[in-house]
């Protein structure tokens, strides 16, 4: 149930889900903390259902135009389908009509990660070390805001990469604001192999 004049429209093929380009982003709004305090409760809200059929969420986040982006993977580490995304997002619109944390008119968006990834969990720095990534913090860390390196995973909630320069960076993972695999082509071949292992399974 909503509010009255509020619509919803499920947009779970908006993005493509295996582009081997970059990943279409949606224009994600800057999060102060109002945002951020609903954000943590909408993953509060849907978590339960998505961990319950097999899924992780990586990322909820708010586009400016209206769009609740929902950003989900296997638990399991198999490719994510399009029938996945079809049916996650069945489920968690009718979560979300239950709870109603959102007011205003929205349009949900259930996707996966893609290729070019965001990092936004502590694991996603030790699963995808030895590729290459992007690192925005919140305030200077050692100088500087922005980091581009092999990332060497992930010690004592500090994250390490080796610089192009060829010198080692400390990030806490605290001091992170965003963070996103670079497309390359180990990755893409890393994907690719994945989805012929998960294809020879069925």
């Amino acid at each position: 149930m909503g509010f009255a004049g509020r619509t919803k429209q499920k947009e779970w093929a908006k993005n493509p889900l295996f582009s081997f380009g970059t990943t279409p982003a949606t224009q994600i709004v800057e999060k102060p903390n109002r945002v951020t305090d609903l954000l943590r409760r909408i993953e509060d809200i849907v978590a339960p259902t998505v961990v319950g059929m097999g899924f992780e969420v990586v990322r909820v986040a708010m586009s400016r135009g209206g769009t609740l982006q929902i950003m989900i993977e296997p638990a399991d580490g198999r490719p994510m389908d399009v029938e996945d995304c079809a049916t996650l997002s069945r489920a968690l619109s009718a979560v979300l009509d239950v709870e109603d944390p959102i007011s205003e008119a929205y349009t949900l968006e259930v996707s996966s990660p893609g290729i070019d990834r965001p990092l936004t969990r502590p694991k996603d720095y030790v699963r995808w070390a030895g590729h290459l990534a992007r690192i925005e913090t919140t305030l200077a860390v050692e100088g500087r805001r922005r980091f581009k390196g092999t990332l060497l995973g992930l010690e004592d909630s500090v994250v390490r990469l080796r610089l192009d320069d060829g010198k080692e960076a400390a990030v806490p993972f605290d001091a992170i604001s965003k963070a996103k695999l670079e497309l390359t082509d180990r990755l893409i071949e890393e994907h690719r192999l994945a989805h012929e292992g998960a294809g020879q399974t069925h």
